[in-house]
């Protein structure tokens, strides 16, 4: 499968930055500035750290499977959506899982670090897009992907209740949740912001019929001091009448935009 824009723009990086920190030494200095550190974020306000996680990793094959993911998943979706909404996608659910893992791991100081988020957001989106297509788990069990989909799901929801390792597991479910309502939005969030349009154009016939109500009061107060300035004269309205004659009149022509 050849390689498309984004997803071999993605791969360069990340795979550059991981020679730099090997050949360099920079894997500990890089970890901390640049991984996810709830305990920064929070103090410090070290905010970046929620994008820049993604293009660091720890070890040959965490940054393999992870591209080997991004390469298989990736290059399917960015021809479906185009680069544009692709790399849309791809940075919404990374940072989606990165921010999932910083609300539940405020006080934590351990870096996270790896694109993980992002690809298992991937996943979700090929299952939902390709249900029925067929992927070798371990390369040589093959399974649906919409199956594929919900056993790594369960898999990460059970593992993010324990404690026992150090992988993000929040990371990687919060990408796969943050991507399938993404997918999903029409059907999770369309009836909610349909009754919201239609409460705001309602709110909004209110107030037009409000002030058209007050517009005619107006008009008739107006009237009123008219007929009585035939009757007696505009000397004849005491200073409170031509105060609100002047008042009205001011309106009334706003109104007529004149």
């Amino acid at each position: 499968m050849a390689w498309t824009p984004a997803v071999r723009f993605l791969i360069i990086i990340n795979v550059v930055i991981f020679l730099l920190q090997g050949l360099f030494g920079l894997e500990r200095f890089l970890a901390f500035h640049f991984g996810l550190i709830p305990r920064l974020i929070a103090m410090k306000g070290w905010v970046w750290q929620l994008g820049t996680y993604m293009f660091l990793h720890h070890g040959l094959w965490h940054i393999f499977f992870n591209m080997f993911a991004l390469w298989m998943f990736g290059s399917t979706l960015e021809r479906v959506w185009g680069t544009k909404g692709f790399l849309k996608y791809y940075f919404l659910t990374g940072l989606g899982g990165g921010l999932c893992y910083f609300l539940f791991n405020l006080g934590s100081t351990i870096p996270t670090i790896g694109a993980s988020g992002a690809i298992y957001g991937l996943l979700v989106a090929y299952a939902v897009l390709f249900p029925n297509s067929v992927i070798y788990l371990w390369l040589i069990i093959p399974i649906k992907a919409k199956w594929f989909a919900l056993l790594f799901g369960v898999i990460e929801f059970m593992a993010s209740l324990q404690s026992s390792d150090s992988v993000a597991h929040l990371a990687h479910l919060g990408g796969m949740v943050i991507g399938y309502l993404y997918l999903k939005k029409e059907r999770f969030f369309g009836r909610f912001l349909s009754k919201m349009r239609a409460q705001k154009l309602e709110y909004e016939a209110r107030t037009r019929r409000k002030k058209e109500e007050n517009m005619t009061d107006i008009r008739n107060e107006v009237d009123e001091l008219l007929d009585k300035i035939n009757r007696v004269g505009f000397d004849g309205l005491t200073p409170a009448e031509q105060k609100k004659l002047k008042h009205a009149s001011d309106l009334l022509r706003k109104k007529n935009g004149h």
